[in-house]
């Protein structure tokens, strides 16, 4: 996974002013987009799209402030088809205009060349077990929220304590397999897994696929596959945050295995009356890699 990140990266340098292909890319480094722009998001701090964004300006300001160019050829020659696209790309970066730059010699905020390293870390073991489920369902409330990295989600917290306690006890007295229990379903999210970036949230459980959904309910249905399943105990929702972060750094570029497409699912075990302790399960869809 380091060295696929790495020749992404190599890719990025050397396709700054098109359009990088980075399905064809994954494909030919024996994995997929999906995981291939996850694992660069969770390790590089920001989507693929931002460091290709914040490369090409890096680049770009160079020949600004050299003057041996006119705005518009730089403009075209990385890609943007007028001086104003150019320009709010070029002020987004560096917080001022190209010409301002020209003029002034600044400033500039620059993107260095990322380079993927793999650490020496783990000391903590990671709590996991694999299992392999058949197709199933998850039912119940869902909506549109924005994903936000570390603590609380205020729009999750809302779209959760809108629901009368007697529906969360109606919910837990339908489910029939496995995560058992209250789950907390993440899905349809962007591979860049960017925050703020929209994705389905849903508060329900899981039924057998044969099960008829009950009335009133959102579905999201889930074909047969493998599941790796993380078990995190401590400060909520921070334990469970970190351990889902060390998915990326530390579990998955240790072994065989990478994300496949499909919802992510929390299964809340156990915890204090007032929510800020918990021990969770994650479960999270894989395949070989």
């Amino acid at each position: 996974m380091i060295s696929a990140l790495n020749r992404l990266v190599d890719q990025v340098e050397e396709h700054l002013s098109e359009e990088l292909d980075v399905g064809a890319l994954a494909r030919s480094l024996g994995t997929t987009e999906y995981h291939l722009r996850r694992m660069f998001s969770s390790l590089a701090g920001m989507p693929l799209s931002e460091y290709v964004r914040r490369r090409r300006m890096t680049v770009a300001a160079g020949e600004v402030v050299r003057g041996e160019s006119d705005l518009l050829a730089i403009a075209v020659r990385h890609g943007y088809g007028s001086a104003e696209a150019f320009g709010r790309a070029f002020r987004s970066v560096h917080g001022a205009g190209p010409g301002d730059v020209r003029r002034d010699g600044g400033p500039l905020r620059t993107q260095p060349q990322l380079r993927f390293r793999l650490s020496v870390e783990g000391s903590i073991p990671m709590e996991t077990r694999l299992v392999d489920r058949p197709a199933f369902r998850l039912v119940g409330h869902s909506a549109r929220v924005p994903l936000i990295h570390e603590g609380v989600n205020p729009h999750i917290v809302r779209h959760i304590a809108a629901l009368p306690q007697e529906e969360h006890l109606r919910l837990k007295s339908l489910g029939d397999t496995r995560p058992e229990g209250l789950l907390q379903v993440s899905d349809d999210l962007d591979p860049d897994a960017a925050e703020g970036s929209e994705l389905t949230y849903l508060h329900g459980v899981a039924l057998d696929r044969d099960t008829p959904v009950p009335d009133g309910l959102d579905a999201i249905e889930v074909p047969a596959g493998r599941w790796a399943v993380f078990r995190t105990s401590g400060p909520h929702p921070q334990a469970l945050q970190t351990a889902w972060a060390a998915t990326a750094t530390e579990w998955f570029p240790s072994n065989p295995w990478r994300l496949r497409q499909g919802p992510s699912i929390v299964a809340v075990l156990e915890r204090a009356e007032d929510f800020t302790t918990a021990t969770c399960e994650l479960w999270l869809p894989v395949e070989p890699a």
